[in-house]
């Protein structure tokens, strides 16, 4: 039937404790929770939404626009180039007795990527680690600007969820401050699939095991948030026992 709505269908599985603020971000996006599914340390998530019909002729006429541009493009590219001929032995004696000049060495921007941002020096981290939606926007900006560089906070394991059927791989749920699960404020910081080595644990007593409500400096690198789990992903690089 022409009136027949058809859907679109998501999965989406969380840690547990993070079920609201998924919901509610996949609400906010037109989702429909259609099945929940709550496990020891996991949630499996189902929504639907309307399918958006689609504008044919927008696109049919957007195409059109395309085509003309092309052919526009190609024609002005062959009147240019007999006259780029002309000169072309002209220029190759001029840069021939040109000198490439040294590009000065870009100690200063060099010196600004390999900074390790703190909420010392980074106002906008610092504003991140107390922000109290962990599926803000700002989490997104931010790894989208940091991408790659390594930042450094005082936090704690908010969770451990074992990594598929893994019995020494964990997923890590981290968060700033020392409030553990507890933890109401900042990004959920999540390191993946990482073992109790990968964490790279230093200082003066260094545990045999890890769990939730533990302190560390944690030290790792930028890679990216998920707007629909709002996780913001880490690479561990080192964590120091407080």
């Amino acid at each position: 039937m022409a009136d027949e709505i058809t859907y679109e269908y998501k999965t989406v599985r969380t840690v547990r404790g993070t079920d609201g603020l998924v919901i509610s971000k996949m609400q906010k996006d037109g989702w429909e929770l259609v099945e929940q599914a709550q496990g020891t340390l996991r949630s499996t998530l189902g929504f639907r939404r309307p399918k958006k019909p689609q504008p044919w002729l927008l696109i049919g006429a957007a195409t059109a626009v395309l085509v003309i541009l092309a052919i526009v493009i190609g024609t002005a590219s062959a009147l240019s180039g007999e006259g780029e001929k002309k000169d072309e032995s002209h220029k190759s004696t001029a840069a021939a007795s040109r000198k490439p000049s040294a590009a000065p060495a870009p100690t200063a921007a060099k010196s600004a990527a390999t900074e390790v941002i703190t909420p010392q020096n980074n106002p906008e981290f610092a504003a991140l680690l107390k922000t109290p939606d962990s599926c803000d926007k700002a989490n997104q900006d931010f790894a989208t600007r940091y991408k790659g560089r390594t930042v450094a906070f005082d936090g704690s394991i908010v969770n451990m969820a074992s990594y598929g059927d893994a019995d020494t791989r964990s997923d890590f749920l981290l968060g700033p401050g020392d409030e553990g699960p507890d933890t109401v404020v900042g990004p959920a910081f999540k390191y993946e699939d990482a073992t109790i080595s990968d964490l790279k644990l230093t200082g003066e007593k260094i545990p045999a095991t890890v769990g939730a409500g533990d302190t560390f400096h944690f030290i790792a690198k930028v890679r990216e948030f998920d707007a629909t789990q709002c996780n913001f992903s880490l690479d561990p690089v080192s964590t120091e026992v407080r």
